[in-house]
């Protein structure tokens, strides 16, 4: 039985709901009485200390339990839906005030001359690797048409002009580009024809630049259609430049792929150029003190496109104006990324497709977790998206779809190899994560609030998300929750987690208890009310739920959470009482209780645990068993570590044979005069559970096993000889460990090992305690 399983079901006992490693193979979305039935058959909880690893190891990187994750300034906080305070093209009026923001020049949506101006001034601030574009000017002379192929917002149609310039067009023309690629040369006819030009070579040459050309599977850009161009372009002295997108459909066409300068290049360059036509400070020396200052750092350590950084660069002239200081630029980064994120969602035509949309998402949901598992799951979102939008039509899910690389170029995102853990260890897997790492939040935020007719599709994929067998899975569903419900908590809550947290499933229970610590962890609001109203509230799902994620987040407030457990296990025995015979107690539910005290005693406030624990030790019956029976289920953890690790949190805990994690704290608190007060608390506790008639059993198989660890591990051995003497104040005390140590089977099943006739001898023969021991 692995550590992370409940005994199996005894005969006449009620079954148990949801361990989520063990779901049933039907469909989520399979309806029916007998189905339901086989799914709650095979579901069973999964121990705290198995759920909390998990979560702790698929959680994304900035919502890592016990990290201090927390959502600062206004990324996922306040009120801002929607626009959430960012900046747009255009007008953006905020009470009194307007401001406008321009990212960069127009899209090129008519036909016409450039004007000269115009190209002088992006010559000024226009940066590239010299010898490759010199290289693209002579290939360009000597084919007269190049198609240039990049991300959006990466310079493409600043390098097109700038190439059709380089190669010496006096005159450079701007095309539409809603016409089909079979008009090209019929369309360059016409705007001769447009502008009186003569049908013989003409002395000057002319430039033309075709951006962002719409192209589909039905009408892709074939290498006629450039031949066509390229004989007329010689016979009337003129160079064309075509711009595409990574997912243009090109046939026979090989295309020159753009590397764009990097955003530091582009911020001097358009700083150095606006510095020296305006008024004030210019020169290489106010250039280098204004990319110093550390919002600029700031900005720069993120990804972000040029466009951004050419629109940085005109928010920092007022400051080497003196008309704004550094304080003005914090927010620039966050909405430059908040400005990308709406445009993701835009529709219109130069919008992503909805599939695009879907992978999005997923992506955000799935941040550096493998690329399959996402486009696996994006395809189901997509599928959802598709029923909303047309309700009465059958979803179609394309087998075969955009290449790996193109789809991460539109996301901002990039792959790389990493080790991803498993339930059964480490595996390398290529996974794919956004470049700027605050992108999900953003993302999400605004799907959740800016667009709530997404919703139905989210919610409904998420809680498909639930019923996965893949750990990985269900914990980015509660993550994503959590980010939802920090955004817009009413909503989440009773569109999932409610939902969640009242399933007959514990797999969905678990997925609702790791959504809500999770949110309580990155600053969510009012997420302890809700544990405290749904702790001894009615209806035992949610207080299941409730006491798991105390379970998760007590180390934060251990006083208050083992009060409220307390408060939970007088309850149960209560009820048990109110009316009538005994009734039986819900054995779940003390579970759970034990466990949260398990973890909360393993946790990094074990020290302040322990204090309390002993403090409600002999209050009452309650109390006493819930203190006893955690310490006993922290005691059954094992490390593959040597020391103390009880407050190494993410040690890599075993099922054995490894070291009793409670006996390397006793060990060392013993070694230091200023946790003395430690190894007596452990002992006292380890009396405790050997004396009551209810546990000694369970206390006696823990000591075993203790021993049994101390014949593998010297240091383990030490720890044991100074705690034996220290649990025998009475006779009975003495004739029980004794008896333990003569007749405990060693691993093998033989007789006892040999270091229990070891320890045999430090066992106080007369009752009375080693006057050593930690008494």
């Amino acid at each position: 039985m692995s550590a992370g399983e409940r005994p199996a079901r005894k005969p006449g006992e009620t079954a148990h709901p949801a361990d989520p490693e063990d779901i049933s193979d039907a469909p989520a979305d399979q309806d029916g009485d007998e189905a339901e039935g086989g799914e709650e058959e095979r579901d069973r909880p999964q121990d705290a200390w198995s759920a909390r690893r998990d979560l702790h190891a698929h959680a994304p990187e900035a919502m890592r339990l016990g990290d201090g994750a927390r959502f600062g300034g206004s990324l996922v906080t306040g009120d801002q839906h929607g626009m959430s305070g960012g900046y747009l093209t255009g007008d953006l009026v905020m009470g009194s005030k307007t401001e406008v923001w321009n990212f960069g020049p127009a899209a090129p949506h008519a036909s016409g001359e450039i004007p000269a101006p115009t190209l002088r001034r992006m010559a000024a601030s226009f940066v590239t690797d010299e010898d490759a574009f010199t290289a693209l000017v002579e290939r360009l002379r000597t084919e007269r048409v190049l198609v240039l192929q990049g991300p959006p917002f990466t310079g493409r149609r600043t390098a097109a002009l700038m190439l059709l310039s380089r190669v010496g067009a006096t005159t450079v023309r701007s095309l539409l580009r809603d016409r089909s690629p079979d008009d090209l040369a019929t369309r360059l006819d016409a705007e001769q024809a447009r502008v009186g030009g003569d049908a013989d070579t003409p002395a000057a040459p002319v430039g033309y630049a075709l951006c962002d050309l719409i192209t589909n599977r039905r009408r892709p850009l074939r290498e006629p259609h450039l031949l066509a161009v390229g004989d007329w372009l010689r016979r009337h002295n003129g160079y064309l430049v075509v711009t595409v997108g990574p997912t243009a459909a090109l046939e026979d066409v090989r295309p020159v792929g753009w590397r764009p300068p990097r955003a530091a290049e582009v911020l001097a360059a358009h700083l150095r150029a606006q510095l020296t036509t305006a008024p004030g400070p210019a020169g290489d020396a106010e250039v280098a003190r204004l990319l110093a200052l550390d919002a600029v750092a700031g900005f720069l350590s993120h990804d972000h496109q040029l466009r951004e950084a050419a629109a940085f660069a005109s928010a920092l002239v007022p400051v080497a104006m003196g008309e704004a200081d550094e304080e003005s630029l914090a927010r620039f980064s966050l909405s430059s990324l908040e400005h990308q994120v709406r445009e993701w969602f835009e529709e219109d035509e130069d919008a992503l497709a909805l599939r695009d949309k879907a992978f999005l998402i997923s992506l955000a949901a799935f941040d550096g977790g493998p690329y399959a598992l996402t486009a696996e799951l994006s395809d189901q979102l997509y599928a959802a998206l598709l029923r909303t939008q047309r309700a009465h039509a059958t979803p179609e899910v394309p087998v075969f779809g955009t290449h790996i690389g193109k789809r991460l170029q539109l996301a901002r995102a990039e792959q790389r190899e990493a080790k991803q853990p498993t339930e059964w260890g480490p595996v390398r897997q290529w996974v794919a994560s956004f470049r700027d790492d605050r992108t999900p939040p953003v993302l999400l935020r605004e799907l959740w609030t800016g667009h709530p007719s997404a919703r139905p599709a989210l919610t409904s994929w998420l809680s498909r998300l639930t019923d996965d067998r893949r750990p990985l899975v269900r914990t980015r569903a509660a993550a994503t929750a959590a980010i939802l419900t920090h955004a817009d908590l009413p909503s989440a809550m009773a569109l999932l987690i409610e939902n969640w947290a009242a399933s007959n499933l514990y797999r969905h229970r678990l997925v609702a208890a790791n959504a809500l610590a999770v949110a309580h962890f990155i600053g969510a609001p009012n997420i302890s009310r809700i544990l405290d109203s749904w702790s001894t509230h009615e209806t035992q799902a949610l207080r299941w739920v409730a006491i798991r994620t105390h379970a998760l987040i007590g180390p934060e407030r251990p006083g208050d959470t083992l009060r409220l457990l307390r408060r939970v296990s007088r309850k149960e025995v209560e009820e048990s009482l109110r009316s009538g015979p005994p009734k039986p107690l819900d054995e779940d539910m003390l579970q759970e209780l034990r466990e949260a005290v398990e973890l909360l005693l393993l946790s990094p406030a074990g020290d302040e645990v322990l204090r309390d624990l002993l403090a409600h030790l002999g209050v009452d019956r309650a109390a006493h068993d819930l203190a006893v029976e955690g310490f006993l289920a922290a005691c059954r953890r094992e490390t593959a570590h040597s020391g103390a690790q009880h407050h190494a949190y993410d040690a890599e805990y075993v099922e054995g044979p490894g070291r009793p994690v409670v006996l390397g704290w006793f060990g060392e608190a013993v070694a230091d005069a200023k946790t003395l007060w430690a190894a007596r608390g452990l002992a006292t506790l380890w009396r405790a559970a050997l004396r009551s008639r209810a546990h000694t059993g369970d206390a006696l198989s823990v000591l075993g096993a203790w021993v049994l660890a101390a014949d593998r591990f010297p240091d383990a051995e030490r720890a044991l000889a100074v705690l034996v003497p220290a649990l025998v104040t009475e006779p009975a005390d003495a004739q029980r460990l004794s008896h333990l140590l003569r007749t405990m089977p060693g691993e093998d099943g033989g007789g006892p090992p040999p270091v229990a006739r070891r320890l045999l001898t430090v066992v106080p023969s007369g009752g009375g305690t080693n006057p050593t021991a930690p008494a």
